[in-house]
């Protein structure tokens, strides 16, 4: 119990790990949460800092769910037993989305948590052949709707409703349905601005 605890702590400090604020920091003296949409995500980062930097900050938020999985995880499922060593991963990766979504450092006000869930099923695929086609599908998804549409909510929250479906389809064991749903709700929660934006019409196309 005690590793799975500190497992679980440090993934969500790793979680926490502002990576847009700290780049508008670094590179305009910026609070990335002033300008934009005021969210610290790879998205406002792109539009606030330019595509260099957003593409840094949505390869670190990957990152981030992918090192708490797969490095992380290595290391926890070691040392404990009584629990599986993809319900140890799942608890990570879930420590990490809720570490970028609330993030300790910015007073739990953090991103909306697409990029660091992708690296946690990312990280999830590595360690599960099942889940590598529900990674590839989720990805399709999202790649699809973005580039019918160009914005950037509406291709995360579809592929975010579509991640339990993919689970289901393909049979994954009930603990990934049941975190999947979780996530999508996650999502769907952290895009509730986004949402009311695309019912009216009013949200921003990327380019």
């Amino acid at each position: 119990m005690p590793w799975i605890i500190l497992g679980i702590l440090i993934s969500y400090l790793i979680g926490s790990i502002p990576t847009g604020y700290i780049f508008g920091r670094a590179l305009k003296g910026i609070d990335i949460r002033k300008f934009g949409s005021g969210n610290v995500g790879a998205t406002n980062a792109l539009r606030v800092l330019g595509k260099p930097a957003g593409i840094a900050v949505l390869v670190l938020d990957i990152l981030k769910g992918f090192v708490v999985v797969f490095f992380l995880g290595n290391i926890i499922a070691a040392r404990i037993t009584g629990i599986s060593d993809i319900t140890t991963r799942v608890l990570l990766g879930l420590s990490c989305i809720c570490g970028h979504n609330w993030t300790i450092f910015l007073r739990f006000k953090g991103g909306k948590g697409m990029a660091t869930t992708l690296g946690v099923l990312l990280g999830l695929a590595v360690k599960a052949a099942g889940i590598k086609v529900v990674f590839a599908l989720v990805i399709l998804t999202w790649l699809v709707v973005f580039m019918s549409t160009r914005i950037v909510s509406l291709a995360s929250i579809l592929s975010g409703i579509a991640l339990p479906v993919y689970m289901f389809l393909f049979k994954q064991p009930r603990i990934l349905i049941y975190t999947s749903t979780l996530l999508c709700i996650f999502i769907i929660l952290r895009h509730k601005s986004n949402l009311k934006k695309l019912l009216r019409g009013e949200e921003k196309r990327l380019f």
